[in-house]
């Protein structure tokens, strides 16, 4: 499956963004699909996750409350609302998917990614 990750760009602290990430060239309803990022000087994090149907979500401490995960399998895309945007959400951002439930912060359990886009949290 090829991911293309967009909707990344410059927002204020406070402000918000949403990414999204069109997966084709795969059966995209059977798989897990995650956000994670990379922060300049850290090693790639998950951000968030969601499972096949949408009904289950996972999100990494730093962004629950403020970020939403979603998905729509008819039209192939997995979105990520990031509300209340701080500096330290500064990264760049990449979808990723899984063929498999469970460990879904482990990053070495996604099999395709995007190319990722760039968010910058900056006044």
């Amino acid at each position: 499956v090829q991911l293309q990750a967009y909707g990344g760009g410059l927002a204020q602290p406070g402000g918000f963004l949403r990414l999204s990430c069109v997966a084709s060239g795969g059966t995209y309803g059977t798989y897990v699909m995650g956000w994670f990022r990379l922060a300049p000087g850290k090693e790639r994090e998950f951000v968030a996750a969601i499972t096949y149907s949408g009904r289950n979500t996972y999100y990494a401490d730093f962004v629950r409350g403020r970020f939403t995960i979603s998905r729509d399998n008819a039209r192939g895309t997995v979105n990520l609302q990031m509300n209340n945007l701080k500096p330290e959400d500064t990264a760049v951002y990449y979808c990723a998917v899984k063929t498999w439930s469970g460990d879904y912060d482990n990053i070495a359990t996604y099999s395709s990614w995007g190319q990722g886009t760039l968010v910058t949290v900056s006044s």
